[in-house]
């Protein structure tokens, strides 16, 4: 029989640090200058600063909590979202919003242990216990000063709270290199579905260079080897090309369950991948109902709803699962047009962004349907120019990719980090910092 577990003693938040230290008062000069940290500002640890200042007389009413540099600020509304920061802060002053609790560390207690701490899933079931309204849950004061954080040593709280901040660290870098890829990736997409690619290698030069090379369409300047046209001239010969995911009770929540046959949902749509953590499932006898909507290897799996445009190209391991009404599914023939540059297209062209916007229901929720697609009109190149363009994208995705996923796991290390040092289940043995976390 195995042993109870110990339960760390605990101290509640208030005696770890301050509460609302600071505030603006009403008689605050009309013409004081800051930079305002509203509630999107903060997310899950990090601290996004604005750029720009905005003096009190025109500022929102809520602007009113003062904040120092090394402050944790926590999102009092919806908290559920972690909107919870540690406050790195440059050319303040800063004020933030009065839906902030805003934590000052106490004199031998480490700021970024309290972050941590409260980032942790031990205290989220706390806020979660005092959370009150079920469309808008909140806390207040009271609760943020009785929230229950493990005891350590000052020498311990500095030392978790710096692994922790290394991980950050580590996190950040890897994001950042994430946005550089991304903006290659456009960049790149951008012109290749302006310029293309000759069998060289080389764009073609721009329209101001060459402008012999381009030709006036009703969508704008392409080279003049490709074509515009809709979806309808590239429909797989034989089959439905354009199909609408089941609706009615065909797929309700009665229906999923935890295994069995794979259901594709716009969460599962990731950047031109399907994301398997997403998936739903329904069972066998389920599934042979929906077979019409069971989709084929080289379809195009395109969001109809909500982001409208994100797609994904069925592979061959994919093929068979069946699509949920949100989605739509869209067969090419491949000796027209290949399925990775139509999903390329569907993602990244920014003539085809433009014309879903201009076409899309905008009456409570974007929604696309049939018409819509049909209405879109496209550019092709010849299947050659389009392999090439196919193959130079996906070598830049690679190293998105890579990142990207990397960084997942980093995110998956911290997490569990965080939780067996806050626990004590791992003791942390690290030198001193030389200098805070700043």
């Amino acid at each position: 029989m195995s042993e109870p577990q110990q339960v760390r003693p605990s101290v509640r938040l208030e005696t770890l640090a301050h509460i609302d230290p600071d505030t603006l008062s009403e008689t605050t000069n009309p013409r004081f200058r800051f930079k305002y940290i509203d509630i999107s500002c903060a997310s899950d640890g990090k601290l996004t600063l604005p750029s720009g200042f905005i003096e009190f007389v025109d500022a929102p009413s809520r602007a009113r909590k003062i904040l120092k540099n090394g402050d944790v600020i926590i999102s009092t509304v919806r908290p559920n979202l972690k909107a919870f920061a540690y406050c790195r802060l440059v050319d303040g002053p800063y004020i933030a919003s009065t839906g902030f609790a805003v934590l000052r560390a106490k004199e031998n207690v480490d700021a970024y242990f309290l972050l941590s701490a409260l980032l942790s899933d031990h205290i989220y079931n706390q806020i979660e216990s005092y959370a009150v309204g079920s469309n808008y849950p909140a806390i207040n004061s009271s609760d943020v000063r009785r929230l229950q954080l493990p005891v350590f040593t000052p020498k311990d709280q500095r030392a978790i709270g710096r692994v922790l901040a290394i991980a950050d660290t580590t996190i950040e870098k890897t994001e950042t290199l994430i946005a550089k890829y991304q903006q290659i990736k456009a960049g790149l997409m951008r012109d290749l579905f302006t310029r293309g690619v000759l069998p060289n290698g080389q764009l073609r030069p721009p329209l101001g260079e060459a402008p012999e090379l381009y030709q006036e369409t009703a969508i704008g300047w392409i080279p003049k080897e490709w074509k515009v046209s809709g979806l309808a001239l590239q429909g797989r010969p034989g089959t439905s090309w354009l199909r609408t995911g089941p609706f009615g009770s065909a797929l309700k929540g009665e229906h999923w369950r935890s295994h069995g046959h794979p259901v594709i949902t716009i969460g599962a749509l990731g950047e031109g991948v399907f994301t398997s953590e997403e998936l739903l499932f329904v069972s066998v006898r389920d599934a042979s109902r929906l077979f019409d909507f069971q989709l084929k290897s080289g379809d195009v799996v395109f969001s109809r709803v909500a982001d409208v445009g994100r797609s994904v190209v069925v592979r061959d391991e994919q093929a068979g699962w069946i699509m949920s009404s949100n989605l739509m599914r869209i067969s090419v023939d491949e000796r027209c047009a290949r399925p990775d540059f139509l999903q390329l297209a569907l993602a990244g062209d920014v003539r085809i962004k433009a014309q879903i916007r201009a076409r899309v229901n905008t009456g409570g929720r974007d929604v696309a349907n049939s018409e819509v697609l049909n209405q879109l009109r496209f550019v092709w190149p010849d299947i050659s120019e389009q392999d090439r363009i196919i193959s130079l994208l996906s070598r830049a995705s690679r190293n998105l990719i890579s990142e990207q996923q990397k960084a997942a796991k980093l995110r998956l290390q911290k997490l569990g980090l965080m939780q067996d040092l806050l626990s004590g289940k791992v003791a942390v043995k690290v030198d001193e910092p030389e200098a805070g976390h700043a």
